[in-house]
């Protein structure tokens, strides 16, 4: 991001770069971006407004105006279900990793016409979960060529699961077509495991195809 009012906002996500302009930029009170409109007058808006409250409390408000995508309603849905897990996620971060600066990892691999539901039990039985992953469960694996991951499970529901570490968040997103690992690690040894998260993750679903 381009830290001023006109500059450039851009998300990578596995290779996809969507950008945006910053329409507002005042550190600590607000921020805001817009997509280009296209032709058919689509955009993609976000406004995030930061208000101090008495107590040492702070309210954050969302504002996400407009939709990208063909199918208006599946992206409406997807949307309300992806918030409240980003909002938690914020949370998360501000309650155990305050003022760290994390380091994105992201991995994805195609899943082709297979049933997300196949793909939910692959992803708990790889973090030696139930079916039916509870908040608070304990999860260790050691993945090859990364550190072990020993940690708590913060969020779970049909789609997601998040496991918090001492030295990260991790979550595991399955939607139809396709799964995807977006960790946030807080190491200063993080070189690396965007490859090695890949190649496990490629190596679950080759056991499982």
């Amino acid at each position: 991001m381009e830290p001023r009012e006109g500059g450039t906002a851009a998300m990578d996500i596995g290779g996809n770069t969507e950008e945006s302009v910053v329409t507002a930029y005042e550190p600590g009170k607000r921020f805001a971006t817009r997509t280009a409109t296209g032709e058919d007058g689509r955009f993609m808006a976000f406004e995030y407004l930061i208000e101090g409250r008495d107590g040492g409390s702070t309210v954050l408000r969302v504002v996400h105006s407009g939709v990208l995508g063909d199918d208006w309603q599946d992206e409406y849905d997807a949307l309300r279900r992806g918030w409240p897990f980003h909002l938690h996620t914020l949370r998360e971060y501000l309650t155990h990793f305050p003022g760290r600066t994390g380091v994105p990892v992201f991995a994805m691999t195609h899943t082709g016409e297979r049933f997300s539901q196949q793909d939910h039990a692959a992803l708990t039985r790889a973090l030696a979960l139930p079916a039916e992953a509870l908040i608070g469960a304990r999860v260790h694996i050691e993945p090859p060529g990364l550190p072990p991951l020993d940690g708590e499970v913060t969020w779970s529901d049909n789609q997601r699961i998040e496991v918090r570490t001492g030295d990260g968040l991790y979550t595991f997103h399955h939607l139809p077509g396709a799964v995807l690992l977006f960790h946030h690690l807080f190491r200063t040894d993080a070189q690396g495991a965007e490859t090695a998260w890949q190649q496990w993750l490629t190596s679950l679903l080759a056991e499982r195809s």
